[in-house]
């Protein structure tokens, strides 16, 4: 039996699905054969979609792995194949026209043709439900696997200025009202992503201490992690939320959303806020700062969580799925 697994072609800045399957195909491949096969074409375009279509077609052999973000090749791959959802909200953007088309094409005709669908949260196969009722009965979760590159590695916390690291630039990371809620608070800021105006703006009104990353490998954020005395994640919108757990798995205190997915793979390992409230931001911000017990506690706990999405058990949900089909 063998599997092709089959990525959207890699772009900067954007490898966390290339991350995950690409060591459970790894793993996978210790008992079948397995292909990677990434796409040769990334534009959202009519002639994109129909070369990525015909280049699939010459290399369909096997069992398929859609592996997020091109679900259109399901009328490429059949009927044997699997095909992961990360998450729904950032497919609908634009005018109707271009929603129309994604529900078609991204949702409703693969949903019709493949075996199985993949979830990575609760809380992402309820929102697929909505779009796709009567596919329901095919759509399964498998939470992301955690990187087996990535220790435990405890770290005394400064209190004095201590390192928060902020992963993620785009509006869904609440980056603005992050750094509006640290105002006056004596810390380092370690931010991932690019920076737009406002907020390159507000870092600099507002006289933050910080380093500012773009296009990291995956080592580097690794490194970022271990830097890091806290991970700050007040997210509006995840299908998962890998840096709550990738934060939990090296040992650091993490502060994310009290609600969807955010709160569903935190487990009790977490320090709960608002998102959409500074204060609720800042106090738990501080919570952590100053409160040694809560902080250790959280820790042990998010530790303890983290063992959850071990490759060695996200990697067999997906061997007796393809066993399946």
């Amino acid at each position: 039996m063998n599997v092709t697994f089959l990525f959207r072609k890699r772009l900067p800045g954007f490898h966390s699905i290339e991350e995950l399957f690409y060591n459970i195909s790894r793993r996978v491949g210790k008992e079948l054969e397995v292909m990677n096969v990434e796409l040769p074409y990334s534009k959202f375009s009519f002639k994109a979609i129909i070369n990525n279509f015909r280049f699939v077609k010459k290399n369909k052999t096997g069992v398929f792995h859609i592996t997020g973000h091109v679900n259109y090749l399901a009328l490429a791959t059949g009927k044997r194949t699997v095909l992961t959802i990360h998450d729904i909200q950032s497919s609908f953007y634009g005018g109707f026209i271009h929603q129309f088309f994604i529900k078609v094409f991204w949702y409703w005709l693969p949903a019709l043709i493949v075996k199985r669908i993949t979830v990575i949260s609760e809380f992402s196969k309820f929102e697929l439900e909505k779009i796709i009722p009567f596919a329901k009965q095919k759509i399964k979760v498998i939470y992301n696997p955690l990187n087996d590159q990535l220790k435990y590695s405890p770290k005394k916390i400064n209190e004095t200025c201590p390192k928060i690291l902020l992963l993620g630039t785009k509006p869904n990371k609440n980056l603005e009202r992050s750094l509006n809620a640290l105002v006056g608070i004596q810390a380092k800021l370690l931010i991932v992503g690019k920076l737009s105006q406002e907020q390159s703006h507000l870092l600099q009104s507002s006289s933050f201490n910080f380093e500012n990353f773009e296009n990291l490998p995956y080592e580097q954020i690794i490194e970022l992690y271990m830097e890091s005395d806290m991970v700050l994640f007040p997210s509006t919108y995840e299908g998962f939320g890998m840096p709550i757990i990738e934060a939990q798995a090296i040992g650091r205190p993490v502060i994310t959303s009290d609600f969807g997915a955010m709160k569903e793979v935190a487990g009790e390992g977490a320090c709960f806020i608002n998102p959409n409230d500074e204060v609720s931001i800042r106090e738990g911000t501080m919570k952590i700062i100053k409160n040694a017990e809560f902080r250790e506690d959280i820790i042990k706990k998010g530790k303890g969580n983290a063992e959850r999405f071990s490759l060695e058990k996200i990697a067999q949900q997906y061997l007796n799925l393809y066993k399946e089909i």
